[in-house]
């Protein structure tokens, strides 16, 4: 029986190897210290948190997530210790909110490594706070047991480590920020919360959740497999989504017909609520994205609690030295090796289930998707038109996990684009591309900004996005070619020094004008000739033609360029710009690193999985590049008249 704890209240634990499950309704950091018999924790050697995410006995995660899993191994523990405290932190300047009481209470659980609950606590009347002490697992009398404790901090994670004893606790508070701080760059950013009528809720079939139902909106605990498989595998997939629930907008989302008897029903496009279709794909995609993330996780937990089942089943028979050789030592190998081979073929026969069930789900919304959301080789490109609507998203490429590679989901980011990007051209960003020619690379990398350029131009209004180039050697020459050709481009490309600080001045300018004006509340007093467009700057080959003054230039339009409508598109090598050190460290941080080829650098924003990103690319011998950069042209023309 799960015991609900309140602040102050404690239960015994009654195994030693256990999880700790997070959830929250915004990405928040999870770590843990270890303390003696009076509680203090003895130097940073005894604090896990995402810089140093491993300790005897102890993983946090190494990332801040909506959702976390800690490890927990008491019996694994330094003899000294006698306090396990999990704490749970606000990450700094990542656009979050800064205190915990505008976001929903976070809940924390402890579990078996089977999914069982042992007890949960939930994190309420937090206002201020932007850190928080929320359970602690401590040894009394020999027997481990689990307080609520739910002590929050307003001056933040270096308050709190202080609070226990910590020596240099805001220098160390400052590097766990900054190892947050580099995760959260390379994570994909989660949809604006949807109210809870719009909650896309998982398909149940084959699977349950034995985690809790969260204070925080849904998206933290992943999904446990059920112990128990279907009664009838193999039998017919069942495609509804039987707890999906549907707000009432104006208009319904689709729905499938009843599915005569014996049969499954069929998945529809536009399974999710929304405003128009396009609100109803988005959420729709960012719902089989989740539940992507959420089966394998199930998946993976499921084959680690069978790992760890047939080590503990083993240790036990084996402790005995005269079980160790001959027949009863075989006999107990084979049965634990059969018990877990037992165990991981039920968890994969519920994944395969739910994979395909997202994947005949993809397989019908892919079709339906507008030309922002689909791939280049959609037929829906060969009809486009330029809207007069801005789109909600943008599809940047396509992700996929190693369970099943051939299921992908569209990478959406939402418009206006909210920060800058950065097509990585090095050859050590993965294996892929140190296989590679560096200039075949460089190359692909141009030409994948080309391609997102060109969406970008293609799925906003007439008139009001325009395209900046920087190409300091020329040597983009031909990647170019088709925006250059089709005129779509603000300007030529600009080359050499006097270039790159022509443009750069121009951009800044605009950024400092429509800042000021916005601040002064006097939007239409801006010059006549400044573009009020989004404007997009892609530069290729960073830092090359760039001196000091244009990289700070570069770094203030990362920075400051997207609240007022300048985006960044970088072309560069991180190991070019190696001799900046860390001067650029704040840049590469603020663009979401993408890649020529495929790379698993991505992770999603509930459970952290790395997932491989796939860049977008148009069919071989196809010319829908040329057809949509006409389209574009010929708008704008008629836009002029």
């Amino acid at each position: 029986m799960t015991a609900e704890l309140v602040r102050g209240q404690n239960h015994t634990l009654p195994q030693t190897r256990l999880e700790i499950r997070v959830s929250a309704g915004t990405p928040v950091v999870a770590g843990a210290t270890l303390g003696d018999e009076n509680g203090v924790v003895r130097g940073a050697e005894w604090i896990a948190h995402p810089g140093s995410p491993q300790l005897p006995g102890l993983e946090v995660s190494q990332q801040a997530a909506a959702g976390h899993r800690l490890a927990v191994d008491l019996e694994a523990l330094p003899e000294a210790v006698h306090r396990v405290t999990v704490l749970l932190a606000l990450p700094v300047g990542a656009g979050g909110p800064a205190r915990f009481g505008a976001t929903a209470a976070p809940f924390v659980a402890v579990t078996g490594l089977d999914g069982t609950e042992i007890a949960t606590f939930t994190l309420t009347g937090l206002d201020t706070e932007s850190a928080v002490t929320a359970l602690e697992l401590y040894r009394r009398q020999g027997a481990w047991k689990v307080r609520a404790v739910g002590q929050g901090y307003a001056a933040g994670l270096a308050e709190m480590l202080a609070d226990q004893g910590l020596f240099g606790a805001a220098e160390l508070a400052a590097s766990i920020q900054e190892a947050v701080a580099r995760s959260l760059a390379r994570s994909v950013a989660p949809p604006p919360p949807r109210t809870p009528e719009g909650d896309r809720v998982r398909h149940a079939s084959g699977s349950s959740d034995p985690g809790p139902a969260p204070a925080a909106p849904p998206a933290a605990t992943p999904v446990q497999p059920s112990p128990d498989p279907d009664p009838t595998p193999g039998g017919p997939i069942d495609y509804a989504h039987p707890h999906r629930q549907h707000a009432a907008p104006p208009t319904p989302p689709p729905t499938a017909p009843p599915a005569p008897p014996g049969q499954a029903a069929q998945p529809v496009a536009g399974d999710a609520t929304g405003w128009s279709m396009d609100e109803r794909l988005y959420n729709q995609i960012w719902g089989m994205f989740e539940d992507l993330a959420r089966a394998a996780a199930a998946y993976r937990s499921a084959v680690d609690f069978a790992e760890s089942r047939m080590d503990q089943e083993l240790d036990r028979s084996l402790s005995d030295p005269r079980n160790r050789i001959g027949g009863p030592g075989d006999r107990a190998r084979e049965e634990a090796r059969a018990k877990r081979d037992e165990l991981t073929a039920r968890a994969r026969e519920v994944l395969d289930r739910d994979l395909a069930q997202l994947a005949a789900e993809a397989a019908v919304v892919e079709p339906a998707l507008p030309a922002a959301y689909a791939g280049w080789d959609n037929p829906v490109w060969h009809a486009h038109r330029i809207p007069m609507e801005l789109p909600m998203a943008l599809r940047l490429g396509d992700l996929h996990l190693p369970e099943r590679t051939d299921l992908r989901i569209p990478l959406l980011v939402r418009l206006p684009l909210e920060r800058g990007m950065w097509v990585d051209s090095g050859r050590t960003a993965s294996e892929a591309a140190a296989l590679m020619d560096g200039d075949r690379l460089r190359r692909l990398a141009m030409e994948t900004a080309v391609l997102h350029a060109a969406r970008l131009l293609a799925v906003y209004p007439p008139g009001e996005f325009a395209v900046h180039v920087i190409d300091p050697a020329g040597a983009a020459a031909g990647p170019l070619a088709p925006l250059v050709d089709a005129g779509v481009l603000a300007g030529a490309p600009a080359a050499g020094p006097q270039g790159v600080a022509a443009v750069l001045a121009h951009l800044t300018r605009r950024v400092d004008l429509v800042q000021m004006a916005v601040r002064a509340g006097a939007a239409d007093s801006l010059p006549p000739d400044l573009d009020t467009g989004e404007q997009l700057l892609v530069v290729n080959d960073f830092p090359h033609g760039f001196d000091d003054r244009a990289v700070t230039q570069l770094r203030y339009l990362a920075d400051e360029g997207p609240a007022v409508g300048v985006h960044l598109l970088l072309v560069a090598d991180r190991e070019d710009a190696s001799a900046y050190g860390p001067v650029l460290d704040p840049l590469w941080r603020s663009l979401l690193r993408i890649t020529p080829v495929a790379d698993s650098h991505l992770a999603d924003p509930w459970v952290g999985h790395a997932w491989t990103y796939e860049p977008p690319v148009t069919p071989p011998g196809s010319r829908v590049l040329e057809q949509v950069l006409a389209a574009v042209t010929a708008a704008r023309r008629a836009a002029d008249r």
